[in-house]
């Protein structure tokens, strides 16, 4: 499959069209292994090394989809991975806001700041944000690249008013959750089942 039959997939499975205009901008290529070009715009996760994937195209673009990113938002992304994600939030966001991505393997998280070297308004930082990263909130948005076993209180309250926090929850196969902050309550919603890798934790590292 190539990039523009990637895109037109999307496209017939509900994704919108400014979510495929940046998939379209920012390459999957760019954020991959050698190894692995040959499967760039196929349509499942690929490793980037030490147990670690880069997600499926779809679930990218789902989640960037129910995420409601606006111009300006301040994002927490808990697991850089490739950068991939967080270099396609960053146009999402424009140049008003800012995303602070965290990846808690160090060689990930260097390779990632190599590649996203001339995003300004990506930071990515090499430290456990399994329980956040409070310096720098609260977020309009956080989003979780791997799955923990349930939501952490204290991202919860890293969040904003109006904001939303998506996570793939559980231990085999994940729900994805969809929290939104209504004046310090959660409306709560589960949008399908997924695979994600497990969130590594303080106590796992």
């Amino acid at each position: 499959m190539n990039k523009k039959e990637l895109i037109e997939k999307l496209k017939e499975r509900g994704i919108k069209e400014e979510i495929l205009k940046v998939i379209e901008k920012v390459d999957r290529k760019d954020f991959i292994s050698e190894q692995n070009l040959n499967e760039v715009y196929e349509d499942h996760p690929l490793s980037i090394g030490y147990g670690q994937t880069i997600s499926q195209p779809y679930t990218v673009a789902f989640m960037l989809q129910e995420l409601e990113l606006k111009k300006g938002d301040k994002v927490l992304e808990i697991g850089t991975g490739s950068g991939w994600n967080a270099a396609l939030i960053s146009c999402l966001i424009g140049e008003e806001g800012r995303i602070y991505s965290v990846e808690i393997i160090k060689e990930l998280a260097d390779k990632a700041k190599e590649k996203l070297k001339n995003y300004e308004n990506i930071v990515v930082l090499n430290a456990n944000a399994s329980r956040g990263l409070v310096q720098h909130a609260p977020y309009n948005k956080i989003i979780l690249t791997a799955a923990p076993k349930k939501i952490p209180e204290e991202l919860k309250k890293q969040l904003a008013n109006e904001g939303i926090l998506l996570a793939p929850v559980g231990e085999y196969v994940q729900k994805l959750l969809k929290l939104t902050k209504q004046n310090d309550k959660f409306v709560e919603t589960e949008k399908g089942d997924f695979i994600f890798v497990p969130l590594v934790s303080q106590t796992d590292k």
